[in-house]
């Protein structure tokens, strides 16, 4: 072997070989078979909880497909309202039985991510799938997104804290789930891979996006085999009429805008209402199931999912008064659903009122510019897309969702202009997505950055300074000690408390015995510690 030939194989060892054993100690190996597994993990539960949805309507209308419009269009009234009635029902004794407020969502996955105590457990995400599986086919107005992605994450995250990996493994993993659901959900493997980084994860990191893409394609095939490859709608192969139609997209992003703010405020005012009705959880779904019943048998167009009706939008087949109508009614019968504890998201409900909206405000133009408007059906589309990302803060998901749901890919400068002025308008009015405001009505706030979640996931008992081994016990007397620590004590409360008293360290007791001092908390051990864990985010947000 020659000079030149040794070098280079010297250079190559010097080359690769620090970036493999980087690779191996943050167990990426690993990560990525565990992102697989999830994956169809994930899309195996994606599709169980598609099937469940379609044997819960099969008892109701005697139908297994998603266009339920069509099946109940031959029933007769007392079977509409019976259907949103005895399913709330099922779920109110459900709820009652597993003792919780509301099925778990998108919400909750975000504060899992944010807040790392915060836990998934695997019970609580089947409770919860089944609640929501029974409450969308029933007939309630309600996505079946949220729900699917409530059960990735769960999985995701199981496996992730049974395999004892680092944090950011665990927060990678769970996405992994999220966008193997979207996926699985919608047959759109791209849009779960956006969705999983820019809803949950927070952040785009190239170490996540392999795990993630992983999991993405792996719930995208198995949909596909299950459902077929078509997409979900089907619609014509629309096209932009002239590109002085430009400022009348601007317009729709700015109505979109004000509808997805509308929409928002229902759901929050129709759950501050529920609130304030003091009647046994069990029959909060049965009073809900009432209302939305009674409303379906006049417009049975807001029953379930709504993907009939967006179809219909798309494809130009509803007349304008309707359209309007079904704008208010479905923002009402998806407020009332969810607020009576019926289990389900509202991805779906926000897609059927843009594509509504975008409807309405194709016909109306069309009418006031025959020569110049593209069709409602094009307008139809970028609506769906702009009330969508709107009420997530999601518009490249959002968009992305609208790409392969309909195949519409040549809308991609009208749908991205649309998209961007509705949720440039949310930012300076409302400021929040709809998850947001969930999390901020619960006193956690992740717009701020991670000092926050930090400071509220971090304890006491994760930098604190034990007591030597083998001295003497010291006492503590809570009288006369002045201010002392837990170890269960956040690591805001630890530097507020050495902040407000000028203290530089602080003891920590024992829980079972507040007199017995077992460790010491430095400010200068909370500060590092605090430190530590941010270079650590934002380490994980760059790699």
């Amino acid at each position: 072997m020659n000079l030149f030939a040794k070098r280079a194989i010297v250079a190559l060892r010097g080359w690769v070989g620090p970036n493999w054993r980087d690779f191996r100690k943050e167990r990426q190996p690993l990560v990525l078979c565990l992102a697989l597994a999830i994956g169809l993990g994930a899309g195996i539960a994606a599709i169980i909880f598609r099937e469940l949805i379609g044997i819960a309507q099969w008892f109701w209308l005697g139908s297994r497909s998603e266009q339920t419009l069509t099946a109940a269009a031959g029933m007769p009234w007392w079977v509409i309202v019976a259907g949103p009635v005895v399913g709330g029902l099922v779920v109110g004794l459900l709820l009652q039985r597993i003792s919780v407020r509301r099925a778990g969502g998108v919400a909750d996955v975000i504060e899992a991510r944010a807040f790392t105590g915060r836990k998934l457990g695997m019970a609580d995400g089947l409770w919860s799938a089944l609640v929501s599986a029974i409450s969308v086919g029933s007939g309630a107005s309600a996505g079946r997104e949220g729900p699917i992605v409530h059960l990735g994450a769960t999985l995701g995250g199981v496996i992730a804290r049974r395999a004892a990996l680092p944090e950011w493994c665990r927060r990678t993993l769970l996405s992994a789930g999220v966008a193997s659901a979207v996926a699985a959900s919608f047959n759109a493997p791209f849009a779960g891979v956006l969705f999983a980084h820019e809803v949950v994860l927070g952040h785009y990191a190239l170490r996540s996006f392999v795990p993630i893409m992983i999991a993405s394609t792996a719930g995208s095939v198995l949909s596909r085999l299950w459902f077929g490859p078509d997409a979900s709608f089907s619609v014509p192969a629309y096209a932009v009429a002239s590109y002085w139609e430009f400022p009348a997209f601007v317009l729709l992003g700015l109505v979109s805008a004000v509808v997805a703010i509308l929409f928002q405020f229902a759901l929050f005012i129709a759950d501050f209402a529920a609130r304030r009705v003091d009647i046994p959880l069990w029959t909060r779904p049965v009073a809900g199931g009432v209302l939305v019943g009674a409303v379906g048998v006049f417009f049975p167009h807001i029953l379930g999912v709504g993907y009939e009706l967006t179809d219909l939008a798309l494809s130009e087949q509803l007349p304008l008064a309707l359209v309007l109508s079904l704008i208010v009614l479905k923002t009402v019968a998806t407020a009332i659903s969810l607020a009576a504890r019926f289990g389900g998201g509202v991805f779906a409900p926000a897609m059927v009122v843009g594509a509504l909206t975008g409807s309405a405000f194709g016909m109306i133009a069309s009418g006031l510019f025959p020569d110049m408007a593209s069709s409602g059906g094009l307008y139809a589309m970028l609506g769906m897309g702009a009330v969508a990302g709107a009420v997530f803060g999601a518009p490249i998901s959002t968009a992305m969702i609208v790409f392969e749901l309909t195949g519409g890919y040549a809308l991609a400068i009208a749908l991205l202009l649309t998209v961007a002025v509705a949720q440039g308008v949310i930012q300076a009015v409302h400021g929040h997505s709809w998850f947001q405001w969930q999390l901020r009505l619960r006193g956690l706030d992740v717009r701020e950055g991670p000092h926050k979640p930090l400071g509220a996931s971090v304890r006491v008992m994760d930098f604190m300074e034990p007591v030597a081994a083998g001295g003497e016990p010291l006492a503590y007397d809570p009288e006369r000690g002045g201010t002392a620590l837990k170890p269960t004590d956040t690591l805001d409360a630890a530097l507020r408390a050495l902040d407000t008293g000028g203290h530089e360290r602080l003891p920590v007791v024992d829980p079972a015995d507040s007199t017995r001092i077992i460790a010491w908390v430095s400010l200068v051990a909370a500060l590092r510690h605090f430190n530590q864990a941010l270079v650590q985010t934002s380490v994980e947000e760059h790699r």
